[in-house]
C-alpha cells in the first residue's frame, strides 16, 4: 500500500514561528495573516481533498477554515499548535459536509461528484500499478461509513498518529481503533479478493 503523505511542514529557521505569526496577526498585521495562510493552506487543502474528493467542496472548506480561523484567532490558546487547530477545523467542516451528503442521499438529492479521486491526487511519477491500487482504495472508501473512512484516511493516507486522529475527530482512542479496524478489514478484503481473482 502507498506510504502516507507527510503534511506537517516546519517553517524555515529564518521565518517567524506560528506563535509569532499569530501574535502579529492578532495585532492587525495583514502580512502575518497571509503568511499563516501560505504556510498552512497545503495542509488544509490536502486534508479536505483526501476526505471529500470533490473539488467544489474542498474549495468551500478551505475558504471557510481560513475565514473562521482569522475571525477566531484570539480563541487559540496554544498558538504553537496552529497547524493542528486548522486541521481540526478542517475535519470538523468535512464532517458537516458528510452529514449534509447523508441527508441528501436519504432524500434522493445527492449529486456529489468525486472529481478528485486518489489517483487524480497522486504525483505524476506514480506507476500505473500504484494508480490501480489507489482506484481500488477509492472504491473501498466509497463503501465505508463516513466516520470509518475519515479515521482510515487520516491515519493511513495523511499519516496522522492514532492519538491525533482521536483529537481531530473528537472521539476516544477506543472509538478510533474500532473505526480503523473496520475500515482496514474492508480494505484488506478488497486486496485479497483482487489477488484471488
Amino acid at each position: 500500500m502507498t506510504a502516507p503523505l507527510r503534511i506537517h511542514a516546519l517553517p524555515h529557521p529564518d521565518e517567524p514561528s506560528d506563535v509569532q505569526l499569530v501574535e502579529r496577526a492578532l495585532s492587525g498585521d495583514r502580512w502575518a495573516e497571509e503568511a499563516i495562510y501560505r504556510r498552512h493552506v497545503h495542509r488544509v487543502t490536502t486534508v479536505a481533498a483526501r476526505l471529500l474528493r470533490c473539488r467544489a467542496d474542498v474549495e468551500d472548506v478551505v475558504q471557510d477554515v481560513f475565514l473562521t480561523a482569522f475571525r477566531d484567532l484570539a480563541s487559540l490558546r496554544t498558538p504553537e499548535r496552529l497547524g493542528s487547530w486548522l486541521a481540526a477545523s478542517t475535519v470538523h467542516r468535512v464532517h458537516k459536509i458528510f452529514r449534509r451528503r447523508k441527508l441528501q442521499r436519504l432524500l434522493g438529492l445527492d449529486r456529489s461528484v468525486h472529481d478528485e479521486t486518489l489517483a487524480d491526487q497522486a504525483r505524476d511519477d506514480v506507476t500505473p500499478e500504484m494508480r490501480a491500487e489507489l482506484a481500488m482504495i477509492d472504491r473501498v472508501l466509497d463503501r465505508l461509513a463516513d466516520d470509518d473512512r475519515m479515521a482510515w484516511v487520516l491515519r493511513h493516507l495523511l499519516g496522522y498518529q492514532v492519538t491525533e486522529v482521536a483529537e481531530l475527530t473528537q472521539c476516544s482512542l477506543a472509538t478510533v481503533h474500532r473505526r480503523l479496524a473496520r475500515a482496514q478489514e474492508r480494505v484488506d478484503a478488497c486486496f485479497r479478493s483482487d489477488r484471488d481473482a
